[in-house]
């Protein structure tokens, strides 16, 4: 390699535009996150991205791990029966309590 091809080089991309269109509302938005932020525009989508990602990466957000959480509160007293061998029962009943206002939940009904 010649001190001429390394001139030649081109240096490697650091970004890589992207057009985006947006609604007269999503452009206020985006300009008034830049002023509350003190950043730019490009930076504040970019922002955006990466929190997208790790809200949507994010293993105690996964849909699996919100039926395992129907246990947690919907059921004021403790089962009379065995959960682990009524678990349908048991996730049937949790549901239809998430069902009912908070303060019926409350006094166990």
């Amino acid at each position: 390699m010649t001190e001429y091809d390394d001139i030649q080089k081109k240096p490697k991309r650091v970004s890589e535009p992207v057009q985006v269109y947006l609604s007269s509302d999503d452009l206020q938005r985006l300009e008034w996150l830049t002023s509350e932020l003190g950043a730019t525009k490009s930076d504040v989508l970019r922002r955006g991205l990466e929190a997208l990602e790790r809200q949507h990466a994010d293993p105690t957000r996964h849909p699996a791990l919100g039926i395992l959480a129907l246990g947690d509160s919907a059921m004021a007293p403790a089962p009379t029966y065995d959960v682990a061998r009524e678990h349908d029962r048991f996730l049937a009943e949790s549901e239809e309590a998430s069902w009912q206002p908070t303060s019926a939940r409350a006094r166990g009904r």
